[in-house]
């Protein structure tokens, strides 16, 4: 069975959120700043940017994924751009696709990505 990519984006957007509780966990042990470090990473702006800095790293069937990712119809009226939400949901189609296609792949991106949530 596939897997759309909306459904794709939402496990993303969790396997993310869960790689970076992960690691800023042992940052703090005041709650409101764990919160805030958190959201900082998980926030569409800081995604779009990482989903930019993979791009060279993407293989041409990624790319399309991210492609086809980035142009699922959004809700009106999100409180950041479309254009960073856009590519944020780009990424966590990606990051969803290789939880559930390619977890090797997940885990060598991931771990090109750990020092940018420290």
């Amino acid at each position: 069975m596939e897997i759309g990519l909306r459904h794709l984006a939402y496990l993303g957007d969790a396997v993310w959120e869960l790689f970076v509780r992960e690691r800023t966990i042992r940052q703090t042990p005041n709650a409101g700043i764990l919160h805030k470090i958190t959201t900082d990473r998980v926030k569409a702006a800081f995604q779009a940017q990482l989903l930019a800095e993979l791009e060279n790293i993407l293989t041409d069937e990624e790319k399309e994924i991210s492609r086809r990712g980035r142009n699922l119809p959004i809700p009106v009226g999100r409180k950041s751009n479309q254009n960073e939400y856009r590519h944020a949901t780009a990424f966590e189609t990606l990051i969803g696709w290789w939880y559930f296609y390619d977890k090797n792949r997940l885990e060598s991106v991931l771990q090109i990505l750990e020092n940018r949530i420290k």
